[in-house]
């Protein structure tokens, strides 16, 4: 969206405008550097949101801001150090999801009236900003498309908040669709299939067992009504008819636990922990809650995981990159966009 679409669409409001059709992608955030305070910003806006830390807000912003955000930016920092991207000097989630604009757009470019844009739910670019610049280049019509899989109230239903707390300050608001959660998606489940495939079969070693490795939630948050472990359930049966395995040899389990809840189980790190205590001396993991490597997967399952393994006497440890901007993963997006337009274009 150039400067000249913006001038245009706001220099004369006597003027006829174009009306176009806006695709916003939403990932989940990003810091703008690994610095202290960089990273202070960043985890503030993070764990500030009610949906995701569903505690008592007294309590809990007393613990965030003289406990947490005094020790865990400088933590945290160390470990995006260890996946940023230092050509871009930037975080990979960034690089991956502007890529994934672009190639949107491009495959949208045969009806002109469509513009792809992209934002973080946290930090830059934000939600507000992308819509308002849309709307002022004559979008009266946006398509937000929440970059995850599974629906969960703490990544999906947040990006919807921020998206109607923009339209609040919006004197004319373009009307707004919401993508749908894609958890059991044909073309969704072929891709990560067709990933694991690729992947496994130009490894050096087989793996003797495969795990499917989600973002974890605490378990009362599901008590609460939210969907998410279920459609993450649901995914992995998918993916077992699919690759045709059993529950034996792919296994569901939960990451990134944090606090003292209890979170969904099992847990990822306990579980390859488990098996190389067992003597399985090989194993890979996927993670098809994501749709963009970032720190929860470059990191902690293909850094921290792999060390947790090997350390408890397992040998092999292939980590399946998520889909990221390949064909596969392009090709589930744009199914999504294409769909979620229907009667727009």
């Amino acid at each position: 969206m150039s400067d000249a679409d913006v001038s245009r669409a706001t220099a004369d409001p006597a003027a006829p405008q174009r009306r176009r059709i806006g695709v916003l992608l939403v990932n989940l955030g990003t810091p703008d550097a690994t610095d202290y305070s960089s990273m202070r910003r960043y985890l503030k806006e993070f764990l500030s949101d009610r949906r995701v830390i569903e505690e008592n807000p007294v309590i809990w912003w007393l613990v965030l801001n003289l406990i947490v955000l005094t020790f865990r930016p400088g933590r945290k920092g160390r470990d995006y150090d260890k996946i940023w991207n230092r050509e871009r000097n930037e975080s990979p989630l960034k690089t991956v999801t502007r890529a994934q604009a672009e190639k949107l757009g491009r495959a949208m470019s045969a009806d002109p009236r469509v513009t792809v844009d992209w934002a973080m739910r946290y930090g830059n670019p934000s939600i507000p900003s992308r819509l308002a610049a849309m709307q002022q280049a004559g979008c009266d019509r946006i398509l937000v498309i929440p970059l995850y899989p599974q629906y969960a109230a703490a990544t999906t239903a947040t990006v919807c908040d921020k998206v109607f707390d923009a339209l609040k300050t919006m004197r004319w608001q373009p009307s707004v669709r919401i993508a749908p959660p894609w958890f059991d998606d044909r073309v969704y489940i072929d891709a990560i299939a067709s990933s694991v495939q690729n992947e496994l079969s130009g490894l050096t070693f087989v793996p003797e067992v495969l795990i499917a490795s989600f973002h974890g939630m605490p378990e009362d948050y599901v008590r609460k009504g939210d969907p998410y472990q279920r459609q993450c359930i649901e995914t992995v049966r998918l993916l077992r008819e699919r690759l045709r395995r059993t529950d034996d040899n792919l296994l569901l389990t939960f990451q990134s636990r944090f606090g003292p809840r209890e979170w969904l189980k099992p847990y990822t790190d306990e579980t390859v922990r488990a098996l190389a205590k067992k003597g399985v001396k090989n194993i890979a993991v996927v993670t098809p809650g994501f749709t963009t490597d970032c720190l929860e997967t470059l990191e902690e399952i293909a850094m921290e995981n792999a060390e947790i393994f090997r350390k408890a006497g397992g040998r092999n440890f292939a980590f399946i990159p998520c889909l990221n901007d390949s064909d596969d993963g392009m090709s589930v997006i744009r199914r999504v966009a294409v769909r979620e337009l229907s009667g727009w274009i």
